[in-house]
């Protein structure tokens, strides 16, 4: 299969044209067009400072359309991926009540309804069938939200990006739902090869039936569109025959899918226009402007979302996708373009991409890209910064432009790595996060300064870290004097931070004498190594130490003696701190289980789902179990005298293929060689029905 030359920028339009138009829309999601000209008028760019909103915000388009789409990394990239295996990346990934999803209730939210059948074992696509859940139910917007990063991992193959569209609709809903997923799919993937928007919707019908309410509902919106030049005219058509009062449901399908038809249709190569028309009309606006955003970025590239008002720059490529894998969360679109990418070409059958830069975090090699780099405020970060992109060296880097530095003022820019404080202001969808990076790891940046640079600088790594009253401060690095045209590489082993998470890094930019001006070029940031670090509680008051884990377990509470004390009220509830860069490394603490059928530590987390246990039972046994989907394996068990309210020493091990567990002196071994084996992940407190609890938790080197 002939994949476009283009494809990875391509990919990462769509990616930021997705992010674009859900953080353009959902600020007054569930509006009516009536209300948005009354109140707003037009929507012409982002409006939410007005409506005292953060722009990048927890939202389920993001988090589901960028977590779905790893069932195929979970499950085998294949062509046939199943709805079973998308089902069970859905447990996996969503935290009850917390994460990505709108939990509006069964019967009024379509996704918490199917969720909870599939909780109950009833598997996909029973679980989202009309059958199951009733034409109403089954016939909301989700399926449709959700396509566009499978649309995006099959380039010209619109019957794929159809195919495996119906199967991921299919765990929520049916019937006309799905259809206008798979109908937005096929488009999406004809368009990284075609950009006569006829011919995208016509290969869209090719994948559905014709005489489905979509098919005929695509048939009125062209007859309008021919007939009227205004959109407007067209909208009030659609409100007339295709209206929310027309359907039960909180928010069906059939209203706004038309609302996408009608933007693209009149705007197919104005990126601006097309978001202001799918904005403007209301109703779900969030999700039909990322879905139109997606489409026409992949359709346009780069080069058309640049037409009109910098949409790109105050997003800065930040995401967040909210699910049970922390370490995904605080995210940016360049890393899902890399991934989805890489999907996209192992499906072709073709190698995956070279990871820029020696698999640097942030490389910042796609044109405009920053990786949520902005300028940081605050007394010390005084001079005037620019932050741009710029070719350098074969690749592309990032560009930081300062300006009248003196010796004590600082040009700083940082990039989250975990949860911000305006996390505090999200409504309706909680981030569910841990930290990107740790004490004890390495970090390092190359920066090079511009030769015609006036006056010498010091720059250092800073990172930013919550303090007792969950503020920001900041811990610097040993400066390094750069001469102008001289580069220099920035090293630093993190140091420990009293059991705080790590919430940005970045470099700060000092003057040394009267006055510097200039660009320091920032070739790329990466860390490594294994975490060495206490999980504990810190000093002070604060909250974003807890919510640095992602809360799985019935009850967390930070009010109990013990630093981490969590509850379950039914089966296996589980908190998980850490990412997927953990590979080899170990975990220590004294555990207690004050009730419960086992409990222990977690290792290699890759989810609710997905992972190594090290625990006791109340029937007196110690065991090493894999964990995934529905199957526990024991991999080794032997005798233990397992007692309530009594601390028991812990700790595991995992090295290469190998699991180590002690517990009060008793060892055990289990080797998984298995292609089932997980090789990295995070590390975790598990309980079954019942309390546990730990004041701290030891990381470090296997």
């Amino acid at each position: 299969m002939q994949l476009p030359n283009d494809y990875l920028e391509r990919v990462y339009a769509g990616v930021l044209g997705k992010l674009i138009g859900v953080y353009l829309g959902r600020p007054f999601e569930g509006w009516t067009y009536q209300k948005i000209m009354e109140e707003l008028g037009p929507i012409e760019y982002y409006v939410h400072e007005r409506l005292n909103q953060p722009l990048v915000v927890t939202d389920d388009d993001v988090a589901g359309t960028f977590t779905f789409v790893r069932a195929l990394e979970d499950y085998g990239i294949k062509p046939d991926l199943s709805a079973e295996e998308i089902g069970k990346a859905w447990l996996n990934y969503i935290v009850e009540e917390r994460a990505i999803l709108w939990w509006g209730g069964n019967g009024n939210s379509t996704e918490h309804t199917a969720w909870l059948n599939l909780k109950k074992g009833v598997p996909a696509p029973h679980s989202g069938s009309i059958a199951s859940n009733g034409q109403a139910v089954a016939e909301q917007i989700g399926a449709q939200i959700f396509i566009d990063g499978w649309a995006m991992v099959a380039p010209a193959q619109p019957e794929l990006a159809a195919r495996l569209a119906d199967q991921a609709g299919k765990v929520s809903h049916d019937g006309e739902s799905v259809y206008a997923a798979m109908l937005w799919a096929a488009m999406e993937a004809e368009a990284f090869v075609a950009s006569d928007i006829d011919h995208l919707i016509d290969t869209g019908l090719k994948q559905i039936p014709g005489d489905s309410l979509i098919a005929r509902l695509i048939a009125d919106i062209r007859a309008w569109h021919k007939a009227h030049p205004d959109w407007r005219d067209t909208r009030q058509k659609i409100q007339d025959k295709y209206g929310y009062d027309k359907y039960p449901g909180n928010c069906h399908v059939v209203p706004n899918h038309a609302l996408m038809i009608m933007s693209v249709l009149y705007a197919p190569d104005d990126f601006q226009k097309a978001q202001m028309i799918v904005n403007t009309s209301g109703w779900d606006t969030d999700c039909n402007a990322g879905n139109v955003g997606c489409l026409l970025g992949i359709m346009n590239g780069l080069d058309g979302l640049s037409e009109g008002p910098d949409f790109r720059g105050p997003i800065a490529d930040r995401m967040l996708i909210s699910s049970a894998d922390g370490g995904n969360s605080i995210n940016d679109a360049v890393r899902q373009a890399y991934f989805l990418a890489n999907l996209g070409m192992q499906l072709a059958g073709r190698p995956s991409l070279e990871a820029p830069k020696n698999g640097a975090q942030f490389h910042f090699s796609l044109p405009g890209s920053q990786q949520g780099f902005r300028p940081q405020t605050g007394l010390d970060a005084t001079g005037s910064v620019r932050i741009g992109n710029t070719e350098f060296e074969g690749s592309r880097a990032l560009t930081v432009d300062y300006e009248a530095l003196g010796p004590s003022q600082s040009a700083v820019v940082t990039t989250p790595t975990f949860s911000p404080r305006e996390m505090l202001d999200m409504r309706t969808y909680d981030l569910m996060a841990t930290p990107l990076l740790y004490s004890g790891q390495k970090l390092k940046a190359r920066v090079k300064a511009d030769e015609r640079n006036r006056g010498t600088i010091e720059t250092r790594l800073r990172i930013r870290v919550y303090d007792e009253r969950d503020q920001l401060r900041d811990i610097d690095a040993a400066p390094v004097v750069v001469q102008p045209g001289a580069e220099a590489l920035l090293e630093w082993t993190l140091p420990d931070t009293g059991g705080q998470p790590i919430a940005e890094i970045g470099i700060a930019i000092t003057g040394t004498g009267k006055r510097a001006d200039g660009r320091l070029i920032v070739d790329y940031i990466r860390w490594d190594g294994a975490p060495n670090l206490t999980l504990k509680r810190p000093a002070g008051d604060g909250d974003f130490w807890r919510m640095a884990w992602v809360n799985g377990a019935s009850f967390f509470s930070k009010r109990f003696p013990a630093a981490f004390r969590i509850a379950q009220n039914r089966g296996e509830g589980i908190i998980i701190h850490g990412t997927r860069q953990w590979t080899d490394y170990q975990a220590s603490g004294k555990v207690m289980i004050h009730l419960g059928n086992y409990g222990g530590l977690a290792v290699r987390a890759q989810g609710l789902r997905r992972y190594y246990g090290a625990r006791v039972t109340r029937d007196g046994k110690m065991q090493i179990v894999r964990v995934r989907d529905e199957d526990t394996k024991v991999l080794a068990e032997t005798a233990f005298n397992t007692e309530f309210e009594k601390h028991i020493a812990m700790k595991v091990k995992a090295e290469g293929t190998r699991i180590t567990f002690e517990a009060d002196g008793v060892s055990l071994t289990a080797e998984d060689t298995s292609p089932d084996a997980f090789r990295d992940g995070g590390v975790g407190l598990l309980v079954h029905e019942g309390a546990l609890s730990s004041n701290e938790i030891r990381i470090g080197a296997a």
